[in-house]
């Protein structure tokens, strides 16, 4: 039945353009994935939907949007969602959409005009909290309702789908291209999630991780993202050196704690982003102190179980190496709920809005898309002729 026998078709075609794939975070009209639609003289509206591929995760939460948004259109009675699989032929033309004519292995980031913020966030060394500080972080700006991507980029030590609660979660892979997996509003990708398995050791060197670093930012289907964090292993390796050459006008957080030896260390990781032409936003200092209730006053006091001082030690340290002004940025109070949720997979961002943590990765939220990065250091790709 065409629209001019039924206008209520109109409104249905309309309805169903709301629906976003919740992979690739566009309209299934777009894609491709409505293959037919029709009306019984009843009211039912009967829906065929493609899915990118047999066995798709989330083909449950498509049928839901589908039934929702139609059973809002005047005049329907019911709503009956028929699945299907699109075939290589589709699935070939959506992924040209999708790419729009980029060729393989090129990062959409590195390109003049793309709009992603893309914020590494690095350590001197492991054991600071630089991966709970990336989590919570990304969930804060997605709170603000910004559209984010989370790539952990520790090749060996893959610590993000735990800390998410999705250890099992495996990508959706259309034609070679990998879509992230949705989690509370933000897109994940990690080595841990393509391996065969959880107890697979990865034992590479230079030449392969730079590939496998190229491959998470190229063959990743990241779709439109307003950030994309980065969490990078500690230290100043093969990885982190790969992210600063490829994306080499990125923006890095340093994370360290308030003892001494190891603020030392943290600035090193923001002084080789420095020379790779990343710029530093700023440093964060975490577990930096403790709050707790006194039994016998029952007032609130500070507890510093690592002494004091090394978040702007490390921001002094950097700003007298990068001859600029780099700010601490906050202090993030340790809370056992951290150390709890890593294990249960429950982010402090989303399981206590209230408490002084996830009042700190608010505040670092807020200052870093308050941040808005000039011209000064970076590459323009200008040529002189």
């Amino acid at each position: 039945m065409s629209e001019a026998q039924n206008p209520m078709l109109s409104q249905i075609r309309t309805a169903l353009h709301t629906v976003q794939d919740p992979e690739i975070r566009r309209s299934i009209d777009d894609l491709g994935m409505i293959d037919d639609v029709s009306v019984g003289d009843d009211g039912v509206v009967t829906v065929k939907v493609l899915l990118t591929v047999a066995g798709c995760p989330l083909h449950a939460t498509i049928r839901q949007d589908v039934t929702k948004v139609l059973s809002a259109v005047r005049g329907v009675t019911g709503v009956e969602v028929e699945m299907g699989v699109m075939n290589d032929e589709q699935r070939a033309a959506m992924r040209e959409s999708l790419q729009a004519g980029r060729t393989e292995n090129v990062i959409p980031f590195s390109q003049p005009g793309n709009l992603t913020r893309v914020v590494a966030v690095a350590s001197g060394k492991g054991g600071v909290g630089k991966s709970s500080v990336t989590v919570n972080l990304a969930l804060a700006l997605a709170q603000r309702g910004l559209t984010v991507g989370l790539l952990d980029a520790d090749i060996y030590g893959h610590s993000i789908p735990g800390l998410l609660g999705i250890d099992e979660a495996r990508p959706t892979v259309v034609d070679e291209m990998i879509l992230p997996v949705p989690v509370s509003g933000i897109s994940v990708i990690s080595m841990g999630m393509l391996k065969q398995s959880r107890d697979q050791v990865i034992a590479w060197r230079g030449p392969i991780l730079d590939r496998a670093v190229t491959q998470l930012l190229s063959d990743v289907f990241w779709g439109d993202l307003d950030y994309l964090l980065i969490d990078l292993p500690p230290g100043t390796g093969d990885v982190a050196l790969a992210i600063g050459q490829k994306i080499p006008n990125s923006d890095v957080l340093v994370v360290t704690t308030p003892q001494s030896n190891v603020s030392e260390i943290s600035e090193r990781a923001g002084t080789m982003a420095e020379m790779l032409h990343q710029h530093v936003l700023g440093v964060v200092e975490n577990m930096s102190h403790l709050e707790v209730e006194c039994p016998h006053c029952h007032e609130r006091h500070t507890v510093e179980l690592f002494g004091s001082g090394g978040g702007q030690a490390t921001a002094d340290a950097l700003s007298e190496r990068c001859n600029r002004q780099i700010n601490l940025l906050v202090q993030i109070p340790i809370d056992p709920r951290i150390s709890a949720g890593g294990e249960t997979g429950e982010p402090i961002v989303l399981s206590d809005e209230n408490s002084p943590t996830t009042k700190a990765i608010q505040t670092l939220a807020a200052i870093v898309t308050a941040h808005r990065k000039g011209l000064k250091g970076t590459s323009l790709n200008l040529t002189v002729n």
